[in-house]
């Protein structure tokens, strides 16, 4: 019986030391668990993705010396016993630079660390070029299979196989030459970003292969957030027939630990194994044993979970919101957020994140009323300022843009309109940054992607800021992450941090009399799924039209995503929960004279 853990954990990209830190403790911890092996994300040492830190030597040596360090570490604290695999930066020595190949031919890399050292290493083999995945511009592939043999107890030895994280999702490669090598489990640390729905693709994918490997299976996955990312950890422990062992919670640290009945180790081959990875390429299987050692005396106790609860899709995507605020607000050394409370909903949920994120008291926000606020829209911030405990701040903007519409009037600037219009959230932009400056406060836009998408939004008016929590959670989602999060509160008898009436009352922008979004807009639950087949699924207009949208929405609304490209492109970074967001996932040339053809 081999008892292992599963420390999905949160990493910082390029805090080594601090990462460092983090591998000792949960190793710490996984051996007062009793834990003999114990798995970390993908590139947890240097965090994850790297970018082109990937490209820089400095930061490549400094990733290599750096877990040399760390397996020394753990031997000196008397956890050398216990086998570690964790992700690393690392670097191919033998590839002479050419064109196409990326500079120092870098590895995301995986190291086996035990008795002080490292004993092996590998990298990943296929390499994500989708999505927000660009890692041929960074990696060479790896094409090895390291499998260790470790004594499990006093009378049986097991076999031990580690792939990375793509290796999975791909047919072929290290799945395949670990059923080859007749390795008992597969361990696969994973930097795999959270989208809605990919918790249950992840679990099919990790029963299917396996089946194919004919191995238990673990995969440990990160947590945390990075810039556009964010983790949501959701380790997965199962069985060679696909049943399931163990399971992580979701947006949280944790240690998962289970133990495996595996399979006694074959007789060891006493050479390295070339075999055929059924995907056009050759994958050479090393193998190494790793000598008898001592474990800390612990006493393992009960196991918690292993089966965490799953969260229900509105509390998995709110989770990965906070997530993603609270780590760009940490990571990034700011204290404090501020951003514009209108009263509508969009600054409600944004709010209401933000406090969720990093505490209400850490949470400023700004009423900035102009002539066509309306009452209910400064009550309605009022209520929610009252009901979460925010710092607030009520600063009349009408004499700003009247003195601004004053000394732009000259050059012919109209007082209605749109740059009218416009002015007012450019006004409240300005103030919202001074404020930043004087406080040192990280500024929050609250854009929607549905608002995003249509252009929406003021150009350095509300667009200015330096994240955006909502930014790719369309309005409908918005609507109904709002009523959730009220449930939720009443639920644990807490007051609902958000006004009924902010949810209710139709939206507007209040940037003119009786301005109504859908004055601009159509209906969001007709617009939200026209654009989710534009924007998500990238259907052209025959195939809009032929999905059942009606010709003349069509037209408008594409010409409208496609003319706001420049906007979306100058809009801060906010959380990714989709599979196709404005940022990594989507990017489309400004300049761009192609338009879809016109329905007929």
């Amino acid at each position: 019986m081999l008892r292992i853990a599963l420390a999905q954990v949160n990493a910082t990209v390029g805090d080594l030391d601090g990462n460092a830190e983090r591998i000792v403790e949960w190793t710490r911890r996984a051996a007062a668990r009793g834990a003999r092996v114990v798995v970390f994300p993908e590139m947890m040492l240097t965090g994850y993705p790297v970018e082109d830190l990937a490209l820089r030597a400095s930061f490549v040596e400094a990733s290599i010396r750096t877990l040399h360090a760390v397996a020394e570490r753990l031997a000196g604290q008397g956890l050398g016993g216990i086998a570690v695999v964790t992700g690393y930066l690392d670097r191919r020595a033998d590839l002479a630079p050419r064109t196409g190949l990326p500079a120092g031919a870098p590895l995301d890399a995986a190291a086996l660390l035990h008795g002080g050292r490292v004993v092996i290493t590998s990298a990943k083999h296929h390499l994500p070029n989708y999505g927000v995945f660009d890692e041929f511009r960074y990696f060479v592939p790896g094409n090895t299979l390291p499998v260790f043999r470790l004594q499990a107890d006093e009378s049986e030895s097991v076999e031990i196989a580690i792939a990375i994280c793509e290796d999975l999702w791909q047919d072929g490669g290290p799945v395949a030459a670990c059923r080859r090598a007749g390795a008992g489990l597969l361990l696969v640390p994973n930097a795999s970003p959270y989208e809605r729905g990919k918790d249950d693709v992840r679990l099919d994918l990790c029963v299917r292969r396996a089946r194919e490997a004919g191995a238990a299976l673990a995969y440990a996955n990160m947590i945390g957030g990075q810039d556009e990312l964010v983790f949501d950890g959701d380790s997965i422990l199962v069985a060679a027939d696909g049943a399931l062992l163990a399971r992580g919670p979701q947006f949280e640290e944790a240690l998962v630990v289970a133990d495996l009945d595996l399979p006694a180790a074959p007789v060891p081959e006493t050479a390295d194994q070339p075999v055929d990875a059924d995907d056009g390429t050759v994958i050479t299987i090393k193998r190494v044993t790793l000598p008898p050692s001592q474990l800390p005396a612990t006493e393992p106790g009960e196991l918690e979970g292993p089966l965490w609860p799953r969260l229900s899709d509105p509390a998995e995507v709110y989770g990965a919101l906070v997530t993603g605020v609270r780590d760009y607000v940490r990571k990034n050394g700011f204290r404090s957020v501020i951003l514009a409370l209108s009263g509508g909903i969009d600054s409600a949920l944004t709010a209401t994140i933000a406090a969720d994120a990093i505490g209400p008291s850490n949470v400023h926000v700004v009423l900035m009323p102009s002539r066509y606020s309306s009452g209910h829209s400064v009550t309605d911030a009022e209520d929610l300022v009252k009901r979460q405990g925010l710092h607030a701040l009520t600063i009349p903007i009408a004499a700003m843009v009247d003195a601004f519409g004053k000394e732009l009037a000259p050059a012919g600037f109209p007082d209605v309109g749109l740059p009218a219009e416009n002015l007012q959230a450019r006004v409240r932009g300005v103030v919202l940054m001074g404020l930043s400056n004087a406080g040192g406060h990280l500024v929050l836009t609250t854009g929607n992607k549905s608002e995003l998408a249509t252009g929406y939004s003021t150009l350095y008016g509300d667009s200015a800021g330096g994240f955006g929590p909502i930014k790719d959670v369309p309005k409908t989602l918005v609507w109904e992450l709002s009523r959730w999060r009220n449930a939720e509160a009443a639920r644990r008898g807490a007051t609902p941090p958000i006004p009924e009436n902010s949810i209710t009352k139709p939206p507007s922008a209040e940037l003119a009399p009786g301005q109504m979004d859908t004055d601009s807009l159509p209906p969001y639950e007709v617009l939200d799924a026209l654009l989710d087949d534009y924007v998500e699924k990238d259907m052209g207009t025959a195939e809009l039209i032929a999905a059942g949208h009606d010709p003349e929405l069509v037209e408008r609304v594409v010409r409208l995503v496609d003319t706001a490209e420049y906007k979306r492109r100058q809009y801060p970074p906010g959380p990714k929960i989709s599979q196709k967001n404005f940022g990594r996932d989507r990017r489309l040339p400004i300049t761009n004279r192609w338009r879809e053809p016109r329905p007929s």
